[in-house]
């Protein structure tokens, strides 16, 4: 019988622990979270007269957790609801409660023998062959349930979430020695599979993978740092973007995570590590332990190393001086590495541009990379068996655009490792044996097959998932069905299509909608379906509002009534096509990224889609079928010749255009009617074209017949008004501006069916027709183009 995860308890309430739940939650796995109980009462607990034996006392660190979930920014639940199935308890009265669950999380403080005692516990309640598993960041695991009994130990291994768990795609897997590699196996896919984490294998050493090699790269850019005589905002602007690495880069990135766990991560591996020159290295600087110790510890102190200060021209953001122990003003850092590699187009020239400058910069940028690629080469074999764990680890877990071994390639192996040999670096065995045998790479690509160097100095495949699709490799294979500047028809094979966006952000202007309409065009000619998806950073930003903003400011109103004109037909002709169209969204699928996705059958969104319609944040309302379709699915359920009062639906719908809302997961992207009950979400974003190609499949399969056009009842002049009287309201409170009026009078001009009377039955091409007025009425006014403006320019919404 195949094992399955129903039900999962986790021990410690923690901001991990309650994390953990929550990730288990939302992917519908029933979670008991359980911590210790209390030994004092709060003021406000005597103040009702509780004691310490009262239900509310002894589950108190639990639900208190479990309230902070709701409270959280960002959410670490797509969904409230996700919360119901979270249950509190403590560690006295409902140890019993681990004898119902499939997997047990221990997620206490770090500390071995608190551990140890913990498990013990567990093992005491627990039911043969359930999953037991530690979310330890670096503690030895083989250490950890060295005293337990076989059984226990075969199901034992070690689980490290990244936080925030939900939004951090790492899951680091570490088997003790005596796991059974069924476990192991099991944990991985099922990692993956169904908490869509990318997995890596690690060692049971110190920091495993992602936290040792990071937790370097910080320790030798600050020794740099300091040895350059350079402060953090200077690193900073070298360390980001400009090297693969976040917008945080290093110092913001430590302000974040807290420069006391940073201190605790590296303090493990130096506690843990026999090499001298590694301890020298994570020796935490005499100012980091005062900077602890005073509490400038980060973000969650509002100090770190940097700091928010008010001064004569407001708020500015001064950095830390580790010399002067003080908070001064940022300088802009000037360097000519820098300003040439922001203007290469590629990571892999911005890297070369950067290490091979000849000015303080790039020194600096070769100095601390240089360290990081031969720690990490030096590693393998202790902390990972292969190049694709520490760099898939790096990425997952850091964000890096590229791991350590990536880099190296794409700085060039032979040409550095020549400059550290001038340099007098020994190169580790791994790289010299590499090079000696006449190889280049540590990657290299056979028509679209990817494969590494192993240990063993053989070129070995990498394995992957079956159900990631790769759009890239596709394109090398030549499936381009059709193509132009933004955007290309791909064929995914059995059949199906793909439409995918290229554009810049994936705004959508003339050339995606031809696109469209050709694709709309081969796939009813051919195909057995369409999936409109892409692998970019996010779906769709929406319309491409530059564009629409040139057209305003130069009154071509006949070609901007064209555009939306052709626009509207696009998305209706992709849901009235006589062959099935999943839309597969993701990341910001915002204004028309949107509308596209709602012309689709059925919707396979990503977990984490962040979907809105959001243009009367630039003085517009949605024009491309938007609000017809919010205005629809508002509707939808009603039974065919029932006749009810609609305009509570209609008014839910106003409120959520008018307001901007925009989804924090597929989840609330459906309690907010964007998505229907019927569309499905991936958790895993590396197999979504999977599945929304199976669903085109299936749907074919199922003898796939297109929607039939219905009319639409409307609240007509009497809603209308009722929407008016809510819109001066808001007015008169001082809560939106006269334009923000005159914008949402027009929306709710739509939404109400215009001036007909209520109960009027009307056509999609009618309300279309009204959209697209509204929008062009719009567009030319001066505060419109005002807040077209200054988003383009700021990325911020102006309110005039």
């Amino acid at each position: 019988m195949k094992r399955k995860i129903k039900k999962a308890a986790v021990i410690g309430s923690g901001v991990m622990g309650s994390g953990i739940a929550a990730h288990l939650a939302n992917v519908g796995i029933s979670v008991y979270l359980l911590d210790i109980v209390p030994t004092q009462l709060t003021l406000d607990e005597e103040k009702k007269g509780l004691t310490l034996d009262h239900p509310a006392v002894r589950n108190r660190l639990a639900a208190t957790a479990k309230q902070a979930l709701l409270k959280t920014k960002p959410s670490p639940l797509y969904s409230v609801e996700d919360a119901d199935i979270i249950q509190i308890g403590n560690l006295e009265d409902d140890l019993h409660r681990l004898s119902e669950v499939d997997w047990i999380v221990e997620v206490v403080v770090e500390n071995l023998a608190i551990k140890k005692k913990v498990l013990e516990t567990i093992e005491t309640y627990r039911k043969p062959g359930t999953i037991v598993s530690s979310n330890t960041s670096g503690i030895s695991i083989n250490e950890m349930v060295a005293d337990r009994s076989d059984e226990f130990k075969k199901h034992f291994l070690g689980t490290h979430f990244f936080n925030p768990p939900r939004y951090m795609k790492l899951l680091e897997v570490i088997p003790a020695e005596t796991t059974d590699s069924e476990i192991v196996e099991f944990m991985m896919d099922f990692g993956e599979n169904v908490l869509g984490k990318g997995i890596v294998l690690a060692k049971d050493t110190p920091n495993f993978i992602a936290n040792r090699i990071g937790t370097y790269g910080l320790m030798v850019t600050i020794h740099e740092m300091e040895k350059m005589e350079l402060r953090a905002d200077a690193v900073d602007l070298i360390t980001g973007p400009l090297m693969g690495r976040p917008k945080s880069a290093s110092f913001r990135t430590l302000d974040l995570v807290g420069i006391d766990t940073f201190v605790h991560v590296a303090n493990n591996v130096r506690d843990n590590s026999e090499d001298e020159e590694e301890k020298r290295v994570f020796t935490i600087p005499s100012y980091i332990l005062e900077m602890v110790k005073q509490g400038w510890i980060g973000d969650k102190n509002k100090q770190g190393f940097y700091k928010k200060v008010m001064t004569e021209k407001g708020k500015e953001i001064f950095v830390f001086d580790q010399k002067t122990m003080e908070y001064v003003p940022k300088e802009k850092f000037k360097s000519a590495s820098v300003e040439m590699a922001k203007q290469t187009k590629t990571l892999k020239d911005k890297l070369k541009t950067l290490v091979y400058g000849k000015d303080e910069a790039a020194q600096f940028a070769w100095n601390t990379l240089k360290q990081v690629l031969l720690y990490s080469a030096n590693k393998l074999g202790e902390i990972a068996d292969d190049i694709v764990n520490i760099d898939q680890a790096m990425k997952w877990g850091f964000n890096w655009e590229l791991g350590p071994f990536e880099i190296w390639d794409a700085i060039g192996v032979e040409k550095s490792v020549k400059r550290m040999e001038e340099e007098g670096v020994q190169i580790p065995l791994f790289v010299k044996t590499l090079l000696e045998s006449g190889k280049t790479h540590f990657y290299e690509k056979v028509e679209s097959k990817r494969f590494y160097l192993s240990m063993n100095g053989n070129f070995e495949s990498i394995s992957k998932n079956p159900k990631k699709i790769s759009l890239a490799d596709l394109k090398e294979q030549k499936k381009v069905i059709k193509s132009n500047s933004g955007a290309s028809l791909i064929d995914l094979g059995d059949d199906v299509a793909l439409l995918e966006f290229h554009s810049p952000n994936n705004s959508i202007a003339t050339d995606i909608i031809s696109m469209i309409n050709q694709s709309a065009e081969e796939v009813s000619r051919n195909y057995r379906g369409l999936v409109i998806g892409n692998e970019s950073k996010n779906f769709s930003v929406g319309a491409n509002l530059m564009m629409i903003l040139m057209e305003a400011q130069d009154e071509n109103w006949d070609e901007l009534d064209l555009m939306i004109r052709m626009f509207q037909d696009a998305n209706m002709k992709l849901k009235y096509l006589d062959k099935p169209v999943v839309a597969a969204p993701f990341g910001m699928t915002l204004g028309g990224g949107a509308e596209v996705a709602f012309g689709a059958d059925y919707v396979q969104a990503a977990a984490e889609t962040y979907m809105g319609l959001v243009e009367v944040g630039v003085g517009v309302i949605p024009s491309g079928g938007g609000t017809k379709e919010l205005l629809l699915r508002s509707l939808e359920g009603i039974p065919d010749g029932l006749t009810m009062d609609v305009q509570p639906l209609v008014n839910r719908a106003f409120e959520t255009i008018a307001m901007a809302k925009v989804s924090t997961s597929a989840k609330d992207a459906k309690t907010l009617g964007y998505l229907r009950k019927q569309d499905r979400i991936s958790v895993n974003r590396d197999t979504q074209i999977y599945d929304a190609k199976q669903a085109v499949i299936a749907l074919d399969q199922l003898s796939y017949r297109p929607p039939k056009p219905k009319k639409i009842p409307v609240v007509g002049e009497t809603g209308y008004n009722t929407l008016r009287l809510g819109i001066y309201s808001f007015l008169v409170s001082g809560m939106i501006s006269e334009h923000d009026q005159k914008i949402v009078e027009k929306l709710a001009f739509i939404l109400a069916g215009g001036s007909v009377p209520a109960n009027t039955m009307v056509s999609e091409q009618y309300l279309l027709d009204l959209e697209r007025e509204a929008f062009l009425s719009l567009v030319g006014e001066p505060k419109t183009q005002a807040r077209m403006q200054y988003m383009l320019t700021t990325g911020k919404p102006l309110r005039n």
